[in-house]
């Protein structure tokens, strides 16, 4: 007998303001961000940050300022830093807050404190561009203070940037599929996978869709990991054509299905980063989600800047089996 469905939390309304990041009075690094200034040196694992406009409003709506933003990234940093190790990083930058303007950038400021680590990456132009890497607590924040609401890292390492450490799909709804349709296609990816022998791990995006990743053995280049994930997402559409579409160009998309995007696991491209706060009304989480939970009629609502800290205390690191590097599933056996 299938789970009863969960009731979908009430969304809060745009004039209620959320209380402080929780935990706050308990972590010394978050509790080291003032809430009482607009900006600060901060001293931390023997570097020195300068955090700005702190007051500044990043969620008006919800009271949420950028010092809000620092504090909940200080606070879950020990469960989100193992993930972001050695990665490089795309900068997307949001200096007005989660509803004003954002732009890219790939290349490290070149004012830039010394301890700040980069990645070289020679591109196909022939252009070498220095990413960060975000190593530690310090190089977090530092991130976050230039407005980086969400985290985006390569998904290879940076000693070897053409080889993935992980095959994922992006299931994003196309206009007409709610997120139940979401769950359920999920359920469908994880299943396919499952009879591969790959065992996979999910994600809320924190925007419309579920992250779904697998771990893989380190040795297939990027191109040959992309054309598996072309040929599972067609054949998932072929299996399911009335739920799932791989069709990549937007105006050829059918009505009412769901997304199996495979091309994001295409060379440089990065997907928003487990625990990554989104630029989204209501402050939603890109948070991993057990697939019970995933059965059980999860929510994006139910992953916030404000709750996913105290989860994360209580249930620690979900995705921790993802940091190992034993129990990778080998892609090259079938390609």
């Amino acid at each position: 007998m299938s789970a009863a469905p969960r009731k979908p939390p009430s969304k809060p309304r745009a004039s209620r303001k959320r209380p402080p990041v929780p935990l706050a009075a308990r972590n010394p690094d978050v509790e080291a961000i003032p809430r009482d200034r607009a900006a600060c040196d901060l001293r931390i694992g023997g570097h020195t940050v300068a955090l700005t406009n702190l007051k500044k409003p990043f969620w008006p709506e919800l009271g949420i300022t950028k010092g809000d933003l620092l504090r909940y990234y200080a606070s879950v940093s020990r469960w989100l830093l193992p993930h972001l190790k050695d990665r490089a990083m795309v900068m997307k930058r949001y200096p007005h807050g989660a509803h004003g303007e954002f732009f890219f950038m790939k290349r490290a400021p070149e004012h830039r404190p010394a301890w700040v680590r980069t990645c070289s990456i020679e591109h196909a132009s022939g252009s070498v561009i220095g990413f960060p890497i975000v190593q530690d607590l310090a190089s977090l924040l530092w991130v976050v203070n230039l407005g980086c609401i969400d985290l985006n890292p390569w998904y290879s390492r940076c000693d070897d940037v053409n080889r993935p450490d992980f095959l994922h799909f992006d299931l994003d709804p196309v206009p007409g599929a709610g997120f139940t349709r979401v769950r359920e296609v999920a359920l469908l990816v994880r299943d396919a996978l499952k009879k591969l022998g790959m065992r996979s791990w999910a994600k809320t995006t924190g925007s419309s869709g579920i992250h779904v990743y697998v771990p893989i053995v380190r040795g297939p280049v990027q191109k040959d990991v992309w054309r598996f994930a072309k040929r599972f997402a067609q054949a998932m559409e072929g299996m399911h054509p009335t739920l799932v579409t791989a069709e990549y160009r937007i105006a050829k998309r059918p009505a009412d299905r769901v997304l199996v995007d495979y091309n994001q696991n295409a060379w440089g491209r990065t997907l928003a980063s487990v625990y990554s706060v989104r630029p989204r009304p209501g402050a939603t989480v890109s948070a991993p989600v057990t697939w019970k939970e995933v059965e059980d009629g999860v929510t994006l609502e139910e992953f916030r800047l404000d709750n996913v800290p105290a989860r994360l205390a209580a249930l620690g690191d979900p995705w921790k089996p993802l940091l190992s590097r034993t129990g990778r599933f080998d892609l090259a056996s079938l390609l």
